[in-house]
């Protein structure tokens, strides 16, 4: 067996997440293991690959199939979820453990962690989370304060013999997971392998507690650390012509995937904008936004773009369009939404007739605009496959197939249009511009302003008078007619 050098079976990892920020984290967590667990084998899977390549999720399905240990994360998708359960269904008692972290309530379900296993009737572990977790209601907290709850939780239960120190396992390997550096994703996979693992010899020795970093947070580049909570540390531009708020995806910053991001700020600073690139934990961007975009209760921005491709609070699975219209209405400013292709790559987009597909449409353009986002564009994808992208003159070339590569001719029209928002929203009421368009279909038939339901000439009259008031510059009939 594995004391015989001339037979070393393998034993595999397999890890099924939404995206491929953690490809590179847990290829370097391989390089590192392989010495202390000789035929180790760790394999990830983006399922948001799937749609435009099924042979990816044969891969996945082959992988999960001859596991040792299964991870699910981050899918709630039902393209993903409904092929994927019942591959992971048939590999649960076979397997030395399952772990469904933050994924849909079917996958978390699967998990089989020693004594924990969340198929079993409730058990006292079980009922135990229950307390510890609240309602299920939905509820109205931040991913800030569920941030500190999940850092609290394994404090709790490390003080619980017994079958309770299972379910601390789950809770840590949440931890793990969500502190996205390399040395997170290592101690993760060695804390499995430690606790769980079929091979005696690697059971028990002591793992690294997961590193914390800032739920909330700023980065930039040129930081030493990469990260800071101090605005002040921030690289300053010499007189700018404003300043704009970029909120980023905490898990892609600490797992050092950022050449997409770091394209963004260059180019903004190039055109002389000061930038305060924000980050927060949850899927929630509202601490991020009272940490570092608000002072005395006032916007401190003049625009905001969002970098994350999801909806202000909530993320993939779920959107508070109240909760961030409140926090936009508060801001006053002009905020804009850009999105990383996750679901294709940059060459097949640029190749497509058709664009973004209907996930994406409704994940990168749809809701973010029910919370009142304006000038969708992309800005940067990964290259696969494919080599490169020839969609536009700047002919990029493929550095690292799953890492984040920025499309630059996007990047260039985004900041092009905020710096246009920023001067609009800084300009004199007066001086502006402004078009009014009215429903008129079918074209050339007497359908102008024939909305149904609606006064539309009466409602513009009202429209004029009010700008008129605000300060704008024209002339309001006197009379509807």
């Amino acid at each position: 067996m594995r004391d015989n050098p001339a037979h070393i079976p393998p034993y595999r990892i397999a890890i099924v997440t939404l995206d491929s920020h953690n490809a590179r984290p847990c290829e370097r967590a391989l390089e590192n293991m392989c010495v202390d667990y000789p035929g180790l084998e760790v394999d990830i899977f983006a399922a948001a690959t799937w749609s435009d390549n099924p042979n990816e999720f044969d891969k996945a399905k082959e992988a999960i199939e001859r596991a040792d240990l299964i991870v699910a994360n981050l899918l709630f998708l039902e393209e993903h979820v409904k092929p994927l359960l019942p591959v992971i269904e048939a590999r649960r008692d076979h397997c030395d453990a399952v772990v469904g972290i933050i994924c849909d309530a079917a996958l978390v379900k699967q998990t089989r962690m020693g004594s924990l296993d969340m198929q079993a009737p409730e058990s006292g572990t079980m009922a135990l989370l229950k307390r510890l977790r609240g309602s299920s209601k939905p509820s109205t907290e931040t991913g800030e304060k569920k941030m500190r709850m999940l850092r609290r939780l394994p404090k709790i239960l490390k003080y619980i013999p017994g079958k309770a120190q299972d379910l601390r396992a789950w809770f840590l390997c949440m931890q793990y997971w969500l502190g996205g550096t390399d040395e997170n994703i290592e101690a993760m996979l060695r804390f499995l392998i430690s606790r769980y693992a079929g091979v005696s010899e690697w059971r028990g020795g002591t793992v690294p507690s997961p590193i914390e970093y800032p739920d909330v947070g700023l980065y930039h580049p040129d930081l030493a650390d990469r990260i800071t909570v101090d605005p002040n540390a921030l690289p300053v531009v010499e007189s700018p012509i404003g300043r704009v708020g970029l909120l980023l995806m905490r898990s892609y910053v600490l797992s050092g995937d950022t050449a997409h991001y770091d394209a963004v700020i260059r180019e903004f600073e190039k055109k002389n904008i000061q930038v305060v690139p924000a980050f927060a934990g949850g899927l929630d961007g509202r601490p991020a936004i009272d940490g570092f975009f608000v002072k005395n209760g006032i916007s401190y921005i003049d625009a905001m773009v969002s970098l994350s491709g999801f909806s202000l609070v909530g993320g993939p699975a779920y959107n508070n369009t109240d909760a961030a219209v409140e926090t936009l209405k508060h801001l006053d400013i002009p905020y804009v939404a850009a999105h990383p292709l996750e679901f294709q790559t940059l060459s097949q987009w640029s190749n497509s007739r058709g664009g973004l597909g209907p996930i994406e449409t409704t994940m990168l353009i749809a809701l973010p605009e029910l919370d009142g986002a304006t000038n969708p564009t992309v800005f940067a994808g990964r290259h696969g496959d494919g080599g490169g992208c020839n969609g536009c003159h700047f002919n990029c070339v493929a550095q690292e197939k799953r890492a984040m590569a920025p499309c630059y001719e996007r990047i260039e029209a985004l900041v092009d249009r905020t710096r246009k928002l920023v001067s609009l929203k800084k300009s004199e009421r007066a001086s502006r511009k402004v078009a009014i368009v009215l429903f008129g279909f079918p074209p050339n038939a007497g359908a102008a302003g024939t909305a149904a339901y609606l006064d539309v000439f009466q409602s513009l009259h009202n429209t004029m008078k009010a700008m008129a008031l605000a300060g704008y510059n024209l002339e309001v009939p006197d009379k509807v007619e």
